[in-house]
């Protein structure tokens, strides 16, 4: 990352931690260490310097550009003669497995939903959007699992129409990380939040341009924000091999856990098994799908091989 967007055409401007973490100004902290460790992923170590280093200043900024959408929305409406309903704020976050969206999401929504307005956010990922395993067995797609064409692509469009809409109980699809599955008849319900945050890998994706100039739109079309973690593919490896590992010895060992076999394997067969997952699957998503949709962010977080943020490239207006 540091390579790209150091280039005098550019169109990020690039910060340290130190630097970044100056743009924090008088934002509170409003967690402590104790909720911090509950909304860390597994084998993703936040810490509460970090939070105050990275996370607040990304609140700080996110408070302006929720203020400068709902001007701008305010002031179409007055000129629209409308009286719609109140439109939330999307924010979009991507990245590669294993970089730790997860955490930055849950992250996120608890800082901002601590601001003194207190705005009702609400998270969403986009596995709730997957095709369920039977879909894609039948496609010959569970191998493919995580790349854009295992995703119901119209559903999720329909749903953040919906919400862009301001639409009422808008539901989303359910997945289980047990079942490895989407869960039958059960769907989470997202209704009228002031900021929806969207996680996914493959939330950045565009799709491929029609010929016919047709309008197709875009996932990210949706966003108001958008973040991309970033971290180096021998890192995202590591990272990834290493939460295996502890999944064998946690999640895995549910006999309901669509992995349970893997709980009885020795640490070098597991080993192996993660390894060949990565460089076979998750590998080659990234770089076919994943990292290609990088520049398409707004704030892109650089990891080191600590997994904590070393960079922050943000892009210029």
């Amino acid at each position: 990352m540091d390579q790209i967007a150091r280039t005098s055409l550019s169109p990020y401007r690039v910060y340290s931690i130190e630097e970044w973490a100056k743009l924090r100004a008088d934002t509170p902290m409003t967690l402590t260490i104790e909720e911090i460790v509950k909304l860390r992923s597994l084998g993703d170590p936040v810490s509460l310097e970090e939070v105050e280093q990275v996370y607040l200043p990304i609140s700080r900024l996110l408070t302006f550009y929720v203020t400068a959408i709902q001007g701008l929305y305010s002031a179409t409406q007055r000129f629209l003669g409308a009286n719609d309903a109140k439109v939330p704020f999307v924010l979009g976050i991507g990245g590669s497995v294993a970089v730790g969206k997860s955490t930055t999401a849950r992250v996120l929504r608890e800082l901002l939903t601590r601001w003194p307005s207190s705005p009702k956010v609400d998270l969403v990922t986009t596995d709730g959007f997957l095709f369920p395993n039977a879909v894609l067995q039948a496609e010959g797609l569970m191998e493919r699992k995580g790349f854009p064409e295992s995703y119901d692509v119209a559903t999720l469009l329909g749903f953040l129409s919906d919400i862009k809409a301001g639409l009422p109980g808008v539901r989303a699809p359910v997945y289980s990380h047990l079942s490895y599955d989407i869960v039958p008849d059960e769907s989470i319900v997202v209704d009228r939040p002031d900021i929806l945050i969207l996680e996914g890998v493959n939330v950045l994706q565009p799709r491929e341009l029609p010929k016919d100039a047709k309008a197709i739109p875009f996932v990210s079309d949706f966003f108001d924000f958008s973040i991309y973690l970033d971290a180096e593919e021998e890192a995202l490896r590591r990272w990834y091999i290493d939460r295996f590992m502890r999944l064998k010895e946690t999640r895995f060992r549910d006999p309901k856990s669509y992995f349970h076999s893997y709980a009885k394997l020795g640490d070098a067969e597991a080993e192996k098994i993660a390894a060949g997952l990565w460089d076979r699957i998750n590998l080659v998503n990234l770089r076919e799908n994943i990292l290609p949709t990088r520049p398409r962010a707004d704030l892109i977080l650089g990891k080191g091989s600590d997994h904590a943020v070393r960079l922050v490239a943000l892009r210029k207006l």
